[in-house]
Parts: structure tokens; C-alpha cells; sequence
């Protein structure tokens, strides 16, 4: 979503031709852009050639996108901190 929003929507770019700039098929953009696929190492270094941003940036929005999708289904009840 934050692709599509962020570059693909702001430049008009279509997903299509985002596929043919990253060298990937359109299936594995679009599983990207709704979220059914992860931002690889190699995805990043993609990312952060065709639309702009560091590798880095790019696996910590992954990153953050992966803690918030854990901490919508984690349950803490029944855990107790072993270290205070």
C-alpha cells in the first residue's frame, strides 16, 4: 500500500511498468503492493534504484510493517517477563 500510494500514485506510475523498471514479473508487484510478499534484501536494492530511497529505508519500512502485523495478532496474556 505504501507504494502504490506513496510513488505509484504521486508519479503516475502503473504497476506494469514498475514490474518492467524492477525486472520482476507484474504477479510479484502486485503481491507486493497488497502486502502478500516481503521486501527482500534484493527487492530493496531494487526499490531504492528505480524509485529512489536507501536500501536501508526500504527494510525498515518492511520492517515496522512486520512488527505492527505481529502486534495486531500477538496475544501477551500468559507471558511474564523473566529479567526487570
Amino acid at each position: 500500500m505504501f507504494i502504490q500510494t506513496t510513488y505509484l500514485s504521486e508519479l503516475d506510475i502503473s504497476p506494469t511498468k514498475l514490474a518492467r523498471h524492477l525486472k520482476v514479473s507484474p504477479r510479484t508487484v502486485s503481491r507486493l503492493l497488497i502486502g502478500h510478499t516481503n521486501v527482500s534484501a534484493e527487492m530493496a536494492l531494487k526499490l531504492s534504484v528505480v524509485l529512489g530511497g536507501s536500501l536501508e529505508s526500504w527494510l525498515q519500512i518492511q520492517r515496522n510493517y512486520d512488527l505492527w502485523q505481529a502486534r495486531q495478532t500477538f496475544d501477551t496474556e500468559g507471558y511474564q517477563q523473566l529479567c526487570t
